[in-house]
């Protein structure tokens, strides 16, 4: 038995330390990058001739707090209003249906081509929405916004520009959040979207590696969308999957760092649940439908290919953290108790260097966008525990989500709740779109406190703190999430 233990346990180490290795990677792109001039041929907005045609689509669902909100930033965008319409893909069963209506009849009379497509069913969900747009946009071009983002009045001119080279599918833009100091949840959760939409885009897209359009803050070249099969539904990212299938068409992406789209973070730990369900196991639905005919496709570098496991295969990281936390305990007893195997333990302590090749990725990204110096970097080695402790928090939950998407288990689009907030602690008892049911996976995320709660005091009874901080951070982070979870509901 502890042999098989021994076994487990080294063989996920080691795929977390590969992992660390292809963000590595993206580290040094991303430095390449950054001293390479973008060179890429725009369209020149001064000539009336060169601006195409732009539809923006607005696939909304039940967004009764941001619909007013969304809708009146979207007015303000500026663009030719002969070369623009904005379809609002309305697929809501609330009262925001009517109020929805009646703000876009008020825009419709200043002038804007605005259209309100409202369907009888929710097949396909968000990319049914969006397909059935699509057959009617009047486009060359789609840019996409889900209910909570709010783009600058320049970001067309910023962006459409580009299309200019025939080859761009795709043009998508850095997701920043305007609720990022609301709480602790929203802190780490745009610490590791900046990371996302940092070091992990513009790395993959400098060197040509497969990158994913965001699900909105992006625009579409719609021969595009059509040449690479259309949204499908049979995913629950489908931005991912059509991004995939998109580039294994020779589409190339381009991703503009620069050009900002803020947007509103859950700020309530079921929305967070949700969203984090609904990507991680869309990233395996989308694993097993694509990967192994990207790695049969001849024309697709090694590399690519390489990074395009890991990308896919990110989520899943969440089973072989959760895997490797559970053994750890035992893993302490059999250090203690076996010095047959004192001579592994020296090998594997290797291993650890995962979270410092982590440790500096990361300090890139956030020195990136909050800047360098002492005191800067004192809050990001706090931020960095505390958010890799939540994450590990979030691991039972998220493996349950893989593993249904690797099992080929389908589910419904479950949406996440805008609430329409910035800074201030809004009063959310009334909120309707709040879930109030508590998920099995709280009891278990309970019972796994008090398993690291025993692996701490196993470091006193052992007199071995080798595994102190991890376990430490895991006691942490399944009593943030498990308690977080049980306050809420109350």
């Amino acid at each position: 038995m502890d042999i098989a233990i021994i076994i487990i346990y080294t063989l996920a180490l080691l795929i977390i330390f590969l992992y660390s290795l292809t963000q590595l990677n993206l580290l040094f792109n991303y430095i390449k990058s950054q001293r390479q001039p973008d060179e890429s041929p725009v369209f020149n907005f001064e000539n009336s001739q060169e601006i195409p045609f732009v539809t923006i689509q607005l696939p909304v669902y039940n967004e009764l707090y941001v619909m007013e909100r969304l809708l009146d930033n979207i007015a303000l965008l500026e663009y030719p209003k002969d070369k623009l319409e904005i379809q609002v893909l309305d697929d809501s069963t609330d009262e925001s249906v009517m109020s929805t209506a009646a703000q876009i009849k008020t825009l419709r009379d200043t002038g804007l081509d605005i259209k309100h497509i409202c369907r009888e069913d929710r097949s396909g969900f968000k990319a049914g929405a969006l397909k059935e747009g699509l057959n009617i946009a009047k486009g060359e071009f789609v840019a996409i916004f889900d209910a909570d983002f709010l783009p600058g009045n320049q970001w067309l001119l910023r962006t459409i520009p580009f299309f200019k080279d025939s080859s761009i599918g795709v043009v998508q833009t850095r997701w920043s959040h305007i609720n990022r100091n609301y709480s602790l949840l929203t802190k780490i959760q745009a610490f590791a979207l900046d990371f996302h939409f940092t070091m992990e885009q513009v790395g993959r897209n400098y060197n040509n590696h497969f990158i994913n359009f965001n699900g909105t803050a992006g625009v579409w070249r719609k021969k595009c969308i059509l040449d690479a099969g259309n949204w499908q539904g049979d995913t629950l990212t489908e931005d991912l999957d059509l991004s995939y299938r998109a580039q294994m068409k020779k589409w190339k992406f381009k991703y503009l760092e620069d050009v900002e789209t803020p947007a509103e973070l859950p700020i309530v730990i079921s929305a967070a649940r949700s969203q984090q369900f609904r990507w991680n196991k869309g990233a395996a639905e989308n694993f097993q439908k694509l990967f192994w005919k990207l790695l049969k496709d001849s024309t697709v570098p090694f590399k690519t290919k390489l990074h395009s496991f890991f990308h896919l295969l990110n989520s899943s990281l969440f089973l072989l953290v959760l895997l490797v936390a559970i053994l750890s305990v035992p893993i302490l007893y059999i250090k203690n108790s076996n010095p047959l195997f004192s001579w592994y333990f020296n090998v594997i302590a290797f291993f650890a260097l995962s979270t410092v090749i982590f440790f500096f990725c990361y300090w890139y990204t956030f020195k990136r966008i909050h800047g360098k110096g002492f005191w800067n970097f004192m809050e990001y080695i706090k931020m960095f525990f505390t958010f890799f402790s939540i994450a590990m928090g979030f691991s039972v939950h998220n493996s349950v989500a893989v593993l249904e998407g690797h099992l080929g288990k389908k589910s419904e689009f479950i949406r996440t709740p805008k609430f329409n907030v910035s800074t201030l602690k809004n009063n959310l008892k009334d909120n309707k779109y709040i879930n109030k049911n508590i998920s099995g996976n709280t009891i278990i995320e309970a019972l796994l406190m008090g398993y690291f709660g025993f692996a701490l005091y196993s470091a006193f009874k052992l007199q071995d703190f080798g595994l102190f901080l991890f376990h430490m951070m895991l006691f942490l982070g399944f009593g943030f999430v498990f308690i977080k979870s049980i306050t809420s509901k109350l």
